[in-house]
């Protein structure tokens, strides 16, 4: 066995080069892969590259280079088509991630992508000191569309969240002009997350996210998801500026709530003057087969938040609020350099206008169901499985152990899936468009790797 020295060069990046040392056999020629290149040898070629060189590579520099914030599976994607990833040496996945519930119409819809060329070419950025056209279409199509009367724009649902605090405080300075004190304190829930900003930081429940930074935001009370008594008595003490609650939670492990609860808040909210602002975050727009997930429940907020499906993959947060609130907001009140901007925004009409179809909806919904009865039949007879819950195209597969081993398995398959909860839910939260046969694929994909739950524990 002698030894030789291979360069590859990545299609790409083609200033990528990456050297390898490889184990030769005596044989004819073998053509090997690598990094969407390929590199003919003259003899057998023993290679095991593991996550691939230039997967390697980027993970390598990625240590070095970048804070370490993030737990990233040892995986580089480098291009998406429909509900479909490639990683840098042209392996396939089924996404069932949506890049966290934000690629709602996959990777590289047509519609989208023609949004967005024909935007950059037009303009880009010119700060919210001037007016731009495809802001204010987005929001005369949010609010012909919602609720909602005005519309504020973010960069992100924790930025819309933050605003939904602010507006919630203003709003109860406006309604007491004599200077008596106004509340300031909020009701948040159990298993909630609202983001990762001071603010809305201090709104989510998990103690392990909120404790390395504070003191945060103080005047928040965790209640427990559902516990419509508990709430309606803190509300009514009269010091409650606002109640945060999201109708589905998606971080917090799929749990949906129940539609005496939202009405127990709702009545409860109007007795005291308190505002309620539901988080659609992550079940909004679409997700549940609803366009926005309250309506399945009938009950409406004061404030909703929305963010992360809404401009397609680009960064966009709303807020959008009833007359009545807008009209204790003043200039000056809150701002952002970037938000709303005529690219993000024109990339948003094309997102909220292909999802808003009642035929694009109801597949949704059929889609749902039909994941959801597939899910339940094909791993119900896995001790591990307790539960499969959600609406829409929002599921969550509740384990008894530590899903972190199943979705290691899943990805080496070639599917892609989440935690949630205490890191025992699988989260599925799929692009919108996803394909039935594609429902089939991750199910059984799904149903190879259960096994490896008893591996260990």
């Amino acid at each position: 066995m002698s030894s030789i020295h291979l360069l590859f060069t990545n299609p790409i990046s083609p200033s990528t080069k990456l050297h390898r040392s490889v184990n030769i056999r005596n044989g004819g020629g073998l053509t090997i892969p690598s990094g969407n290149g390929r590199v003919t040898a003259s003899a057998d070629v023993d290679v095991r590259v593991g996550p691939g060189l230039l997967s390697q590579k980027v993970i390598e520099d990625d240590k070095r280079v970048m804070v370490g914030t993030y737990a990233r599976a040892p995986v580089v994607f480098v291009s998406g088509k429909g509900c479909k990833l490639y990683d840098a040496e042209g392996r396939e996945y089924l996404d069932m991630t949506s890049g966290i519930a934000v690629n709602a119409l996959g990777h590289g819809d047509p519609d989208w992508v023609q949004a967005v060329t024909e935007q950059a070419g037009r303009l880009t950025h010119v700060s919210n000191l001037f007016h731009t056209i495809p802001q204010v279409e987005l929001a005369e199509r949010l609010i012909a569309r919602s609720f909602a009367d005005r519309v504020f724009f973010t960069n992100s649902g924790t930025e819309a969240n933050e605003a939904a605090i602010k507006f919630a405080r203003k709003f109860q300075r406006f309604l007491r002009p004599d200077g008596k004190k106004p509340p300031t304190k909020f009701i948040s829930f159990s298993n909630c997350f609202h983001g990762r900003t001071m603010g809305a930081l201090a709104l989510t429940s998990k103690e392990h996210y909120r404790s390395p930074f504070e003191p945060v935001m103080p005047g928040v009370t965790f209640l427990e998801y559902g516990d419509a008594h508990a709430a309606t008595e803190l509300i009514n003490s009269g010091n409650i500026a606002a109640v945060f609650v999201e109708p589905i939670q998606g971080e917090g492990g799929i749990y949906s709530a129940k539609k005496e609860f939202l009405q127990s808040l709702r009545t409860a909210c109007d007795d005291a003057g308190s505002l309620l602002v539901y988080d659609e975050v992550q079940c909004g727009l679409g997700r549940t087969g609803y366009l926005w997930a309250h309506e399945a429940y009938g009950i409406f907020p004061d404030i909703m938040t929305l963010a992360k499906p809404l401009a397609g993959g680009l960064p966009i947060g709303t807020v959008l609020v009833t007359e009545r609130v807008a009209a204790a907001i003043d200039s000056g009140d809150h701002g952002s350099t970037f938000a709303g901007g005529p690219l993000v925004c024109n990339a948003a009409i094309a997102v909220l206008d292909k999802i808003s179809k009642s035929s694009f909806l109801a597949d949704v919904s059929e889609k749902g169901l039909y994941f959801k009865q597939l899910l339940t039949q094909t791993l119900r007879g896995n001790s591990r499985v307790k539960e499969v819950r959600g609406l829409g195209l929002i599921i969550g597969i509740e384990l008894d152990v530590s899903a972190s081993t199943f979705v290691d398995a899943c990805r080496h398959s070639g599917l892609l899936v989440l935690t949630a909860g205490k890191g025992n839910v699988v989260r599925l939260v799929p692009p919108l468009v996803i394909s039935k046969q594609e429902l089939n694929l991750a199910a059984d994909i799904m149903l190879k790797c259960l096994p490896v739950l008893d591996d260990g524990n």
